[in-house]
Formats: structure tokens, sequence, C-alpha cells
């Protein structure tokens, strides 16, 4: 079987990942944790993850409830490095509810057109109307991390753009708008794993882009550039929460915790909410999973 890019992620691995990255794979069971410092050295057993799943669609299924009651809108951003698992957080989020109220927005690379508007106005026209809930699977962020790390905008551009971003997004908290912010983050091993397990699958192999294959070898200007969109966005009005998603289920989990913590819907089940901070928490929590 062919693989895509001619194999170059297997060639990454073999020929230019450091060799702690390779030994850790290499070494490394299927349910194993890879990264260091990650506060759990295997992944959420199967029967807990479903049952808390279970528990907080059944909230999830509320939460919408009281959305298009109360006519309230929730933008949620769901931004992390490449494999972090944002694709596969939004489907566990939205898969029992109705697509009339909650909708995912992926966008494209902008047209021409859109290139020569404000930089916002293109995200402007998917944010959430009176009873809806929007999930960003990327957003605005693009700016401050990949096209800074691919040299797609400008100094100038992205300067205006951490000027502009705290105020788009208070104005936006102002108006009414319930503002959740994402960073699912992975560490280097574990991104590598999944990748490879892209590449030899012929059913998950249209997730690799040429993005994902340049950004292997770019991993600390990628850790650069996070690190600065978090010191210069991260508000009190719009806080960033970091998801450690070495460990795909516990993510899910906690990021699903987090976007139910932030809607004030009624008839809650507190019991099931907890927040595991080892898992979730501020930018702290990102510096020491990097």
């Amino acid at each position: 079987m062919s693989k895509p890019f001619d194999g170059a992620i297997t060639r990454f691995y073999e020929e230019e990942a450091p060799e702690e990255i390779r030994a850790a794979i290499r070494e490394g069971a299927k349910k194993d944790i890879l990264a260091e410092g990650y506060p759990y050295d295997r992944r959420m057993d199967r029967d807990d993850y479903e049952a808390a799943l279970e528990a907080l669609q059944i909230e999830l299924a509320k939460a919408q409830s009281w959305i298009r009651d109360a006519g309230a809108r929730v933008a949620v951003v769901f931004e992390g490095r490449d494999a972090a698992g944002k694709g596969g957080t939004v489907k566990r989020v939205r898969e029992n509810l109705n697509p009339r109220i909650v909708r995912t927005v992926a966008l494209s690379k902008p047209s021409e057109a859109e290139r020569g508007q404000w930089y916002f106005q293109r995200y402007i026209d998917h944010l959430p109307t009176a009873g809806e809930m929007v999930l960003f699977d990327r957003s605005w962020y693009n700016r401050g991390v990949v096209e800074k790390v691919f040299g797609f905008c400008t100094d100038p551009q992205r300067e205006a753009f951490f000027a502009q971003a705290p105020r788009f997004e208070e104005m936006l908290v102002e108006d009414g708008v319930i503002l959740v912010k994402l960073w699912l983050n992975v560490g280097r091993a574990e991104q590598l794993r999944r990748f490879l397990a892209r590449e030899s699958d012929p059913l998950k192999q249209w997730k690799l882009s040429s993005i994902d294959v340049k950004g292997l070898s770019r991993w600390d200007a990628y850790t650069e550039a996070i690190g600065e969109t978090f010191a210069r966005t991260h508000t009190d009005v719009a806080p960033w929460t970091i998801v450690r998603s070495d460990d795909k289920r516990r993510a899910r989990v906690a990021a699903i915790r987090t976007i139910l913590s932030r809607i004030p819907y009624a008839g809650r089940d507190a019991s099931v909410l907890d927040i595991d901070p080892q898992v979730a928490g501020g930018p702290e929590l990102w510096l020491n999973g990097a």
C-alpha cells in the first residue's frame, strides 16, 4: 500500500526525529502514555471513559435545550498541535446534538477576496446567532501560530492580530456571546506516533496534509509561536484552557466538562462535571507539557 507524501512521515521518523522520540515510540506499548510528565502512565480505562462520555453527552443535551430556549450564543474555539485530537473531540461534542442548534465551522484557506478583507471578517460571518452553538475547528488563531511558523503572514500583520484579538473577543463577550477557547496539546512522541498511524491507515490518510509533514521538523518554532500566543491572548475576559491530549479519552472528557462549565444551563448534574486539574487548566499547564 502506498503512503501519502511518498512516505515522508516514516522517513522523518527513521532519519530526522530525535533519538529520544524514536526510542519512546519504539518502546511504548499501545496503551502507554509517551509524554514525560503526563500525570498518568496509561490511557483511561475504556469502560470508565464510555460511562463518563455518556453522562456528559446527557449534560450536553441539557445545555443544548437551554441554549435554544434562552436564545443564547455560544462559540467554542478548538485549537491545538497537529494530531492533538481536535476533530475527534468536536465529533464527541456534537454527535448526539441537533445540527440546527450546534454546528461546526472548519474553514479552508482564505480566498483571494478574503485575503483582501479585515482578518477577522470571514470568521464573523460564522459566529452564532441566538439559540446556537458554533464549534470552530481551528479559528482566527491560525495567524498566531501556523501562519507565523510557515511565513504565511508578515510580522506587522501578526502584530496587528495580537493587538486586535483581545479586543475582538472582549466585544463578543460584552455582546453576550459565551466564548470558550480550548487548546489541545500533545507531546512530540505521541504526535509522531499518531502521524505514523495515519500514514499507514487508508481510512485516515485524508487527515494528513503537506503542512503536517513540513511541520514535523518545526516543533520548536511551533512551541515559540504557541507560547507567545498564550502570553498575548490569555485574558480574564477570554481565557485559554489547555487540555493535555496525550490520552485522547481523558482529553475529550476534560474538554466537554470545560465547555459545560461555562454554560449556565438548568438542571446540571454537578457530580459529572469535575475537571481534572492535571489534564485541563491555564497556560501554566502547557508550560509543563510543551
